[in-house]
């Protein structure tokens, strides 16, 4: 599986403590991976070495489209379960995501990066899954922690953790996923993108098929919103007064 870098990982405590200096301050930061350059950005397009694997299978290479699902399977299986929570149903999702690509392959051109295209197609997916409302039906068959509630892929530990930073994790989840639940659709899909995918803000204009400044807006009001949600992961009453 590939190790995602720094700049694509959204660390949650490390947000919700820097709410400490508030969100304006926050929403000034843009994703590390931003280039603003438009040199720097064309660049980085041509050493895309996920366009080069989806041209190859444009020509007829299925290890190609393979080297792809296995490079962004699992990464896309967290970002639809941050839409419908629930792991079996978000699978599905990233699976029809993935078939959705296969069948659209035709329709690439190597002047967008592949991962534009790809979350394009999982953003829309996804939000067309959230606008149906059905997942919210499925919620009790999803597999769930100790305290009952769904896990993120992404939340599971690499190394063993004591008890309290178990209870303190899944409270921060559940505060998040309460605050990305509460979120309108396009608002959730920009945030998404920029503060745990680490994409561009040219990208996600791209992916939203709008514009930089309209994305700067939508992840400025999500980033308040999540100043508000988060609040009370700042200051850590614990370790301020120690």
């Amino acid at each position: 599986m590939e190790e995602r870098s720094p700049c694509n990982t959204f660390d949650l405590l490390t947000f919700a403590l820097a709410l400490r200096s508030g969100a304006d301050e926050i929403d000034q930061t843009e994703p590390a991976a931003t280039a603003r350059d438009p040199a720097c950005y064309k660049r980085r397009m041509a050493q895309d070495p996920d366009a080069a694997l989806m041209l190859a299978f444009q020509g007829g290479d299925e290890a190609a489209f393979r080297a792809l699902f296995e490079k962004h399977g699992r990464a896309m299986m967290s970002f639809c379960q941050r839409f419908v929570k629930e792991p079996a149903r978000a699978e599905e999702l990233a699976q029809d995501v993935f078939l959705k690509l296969y069948r659209s392959a035709d329709r690439y051109s190597a002047s967008a990066r592949f991962t534009t295209f790809l979350y394009r197609i999982a953003t829309n997916h996804c939000l067309n899954e959230v606008r149906r409302g059905e997942y919210r039906l499925r919620r009790d068959a999803a597999p769930a922690g100790d305290d009952g509630e769904p896990r993120d892929p992404d939340s599971l530990s690499g190394s063993a953790a004591t008890p309290e930073e178990e209870a303190r994790g899944r409270a921060l989840e559940r505060s998040v996923r309460s605050l990305l639940e509460g979120l309108p659709e396009k608002q959730r899909a920009a945030f998404l993108l920029a503060r745990f995918e680490g994409m561009p803000y040219e990208e996600i204009a791209e992916v939203l098929s709008t514009t930089v400044p309209s994305v700067k807006s939508l992840v400025h009001r999500a980033t308040v919103a999540a100043a508000s949600a988060l609040a009370h992961w700042s200051p850590l009453r614990g370790e301020e007064e120690s």
